[in-house]
């Protein structure tokens, strides 16, 4: 037995005795992406699994045995537990920071209420009470569990001594109870972590279990059949086999009326990592694989989902997006058969660039006209506008930038000829690559517009390019060598696309949706280029 250990045991042991709960803390803030699509209706913790909802369930079971002060702390669709705030004994707290930092921001939120404190997830189901209103030892629950996944533990004498991912039956799983000298010293940590940028997405417990040497934990072990914790929907439809058929869902009374099917007839239902703008689901039904789009935080204030609709009507017909089955022009959802087989579009490679300037030179020369119009700088301009009213702060060099945007836009009037129909979110994960064939998705910004803002959008939205390799793609387009004024236009047009999407980010940003990497892309590409163009458009 190592010295360490030994001091890790000795101060368990000196700490010994029996500690009143005081309250306990319900982390509920979480997204639970995971939990698509239904987690796009409400949060996790509401829905009702064997005839009780999962947060209502947990609160019961805390003020059954005593535990009379519960403290919920919210985020995600907060206004679903506003009706937490008559129950006797619970209250909600707000945590601003849900969507930009993990959970451990959310046990901060409430860092001033920890003493003797139960911390518990909302998304857990526990068969029997396991809660009590005195115990003797702080303490963590484990699981035994031979399936993969999850936090596991190794366990010495009783008492936790490592996590990760290490060889063993135990999962960390269930709530912890605290003592308030370990809340103390934990709210310090949380406190030191919240101002750490590195440890914006660590969960509370991997803080924890990185200073497990400062926290003497014994460990109770629970068999199989007592804690539930449900990460994906096939998990809870295991466990609660009429939940699928039960649960309020205007999502899957939509893809069981799109696609002539019974709810039982859906199932294989995982996130689906796909776009910056919306939320995706992959499922299976009568033997077909499809993608259920649900429209994204903002995205219906600044898009036109008829004129989507309307559009991918259009991209069908042409041949460039056989994917598409059914779209709402009012809400937004869409239904699209999976492809599978795709591999990544490479910008390198120069048979999957030709292809792709090939199909959107064939959307340009199509003679296809719709009533949707898309005008980058009008709704940057009024997204700007709309930033501008909460005081957002932009980067030192932003008002330079876009008077640089605003000039270069005016001196490419001269090179725009008429509007032709665009796809106008032109770059690498819209365009659907597989062995044999090639198609444009998503098309929900597409409307009439100038040409080279598709050129644009397929180098500024991480390409990679630099000035000379954009310039070296455009015979791939025009079937021929470029001209000067071709050449200062789609430069140009790099510049204003970038600009666009930069502007989308922050505005993005203010809604709990930040995307900082794909920000300093297309900013980056918004100064670049338009001073490149600005230089030809001078000589």
């Amino acid at each position: 037995m190592t010295k360490q250990y030994q001091s890790h045991l000795a101060r368990a042991s000196a700490s010994a005795g029996m500690y009143t709960v005081d309250n306990a803390v319900i982390l509920a803030a979480g997204e639970a992406s995971r939990f698509a699509p239904l987690s796009f209706e409400k949060p996790k913790p509401m829905f009702e699994v064997r005839g009780e909802v999962l947060i209502d369930r947990m609160i019961r079971q805390l003020h059954e045995v005593g535990v009379s002060q519960v403290y919920v702390v919210v985020g995600y669709m907060a206004e679903a537990f506003d009706y937490l705030k008559d129950v006797p004994g619970v209250e909600v707290v707000f945590n601003p920071d849900y969507a930009n930092m993990n959970n451990f921001a959310s046990l901060y939120a409430v860092a001033d209420k920890l003493a003797n404190s139960y911390i518990c997830s909302a998304d857990q189901y526990y068969t029997e009470n396991i809660f009590a209103s005195q115990l003797d030892a702080p303490y963590c629950s484990a699981v035994r569990s031979t399936e993969p996944g999850g936090e596991r533990i190794l366990v010495v004498d009783g008492m936790l001594c490592e996590v990760g991912v290490i060889e063993s039956n135990l999962r960390l799983q269930g709530p912890i109870f605290l003592n308030e000298d370990y809340s103390k010293r934990l709210t310090d940590i949380l406190a030191q972590a919240y101002k750490d940028p590195n440890c914006a997405h660590m969960l509370w417990d991997e803080l924890l279990a990185a200073h497990l040497s400062e926290f003497p934990l014994n460990v109770k072990i629970y068999e199989p059949g007592i804690i539930y914790e449900f990460n994906y929907l096939n998990d809870l439809r295991g466990f609660d086999t009429d939940f699928f058929e039960n649960v309020d869902s205007t999502i899957l009374d939509n893809i069981c009326n799109t696609l002539q099917c019974e709810r039982e007839d859906i199932s294989g239902v995982y996130p689906f990592e796909a776009g910056l703008s919306n939320l995706s689901v992959m499922f299976e039904a009568n033997e077909n694989m499809y993608v259920y789009r649900h429209p994204g935080a903002g995205t219906n204030e600044i898009i036109n989902r008829k004129h989507e609709a309307q559009a991918l009507e259009l991209a069908k017909e042409l041949g460039l997006d056989s994917t598409y089955l059914f779209a709402d022009p009012q809400v937004g959802w869409k239904i699209s058969y999976f492809v599978d087989g795709c591999v990544p579009f490479d910008y390198e490679n120069p048979d999957h660039v030709k292809q792709a300037l090939s199909l959107v030179h064939k959307l340009h020369t199509s003679g296809v006209s719709t009533e949707a119009t898309f005008d980058y700088l009008a709704l940057a301009k009024d997204m700007e506008a709309a930033l501008n009213t909460q005081g957002w702060e932009w980067p030192e060099d932003y008002a330079e930038l876009r008077d640089t945007i605003m000039h270069l836009d005016s001196l490419m009037e001269q090179d725009r000829g008429e509007l032709v129909f665009c796809h106008n979110d032109f770059y690498g994960p819209n365009i659907l690559v597989t062995k044999d064939d090639m198609q444009l998705i998503d098309w929900e910004y597409a409307g009439m517009c100038d040409y080279a803002n598709d050129l644009g959008s397929f180098v500024a939205q991480g390409s990679g390019y630099d000035v000379e390799k954009t310039i070296e793609m455009l015979p791939l387009y025009y079937g021929r060598k470029p001209s000067p004024e071709e050449i200062r236009h789609v430069l140009g047009a790099v510049g204003l696309v970038g600009y666009f999407w930069y502007v989308w980010s922050q505005y993005k940003a203010s809604l709990g949706n930040p995307m900082d990497e794909w920000a300093c892309v297309w900013y980056d590409a918004a100064k670049v280029f338009s001073a490149e163009a600005l230089t030809y458009y001078q000589e």
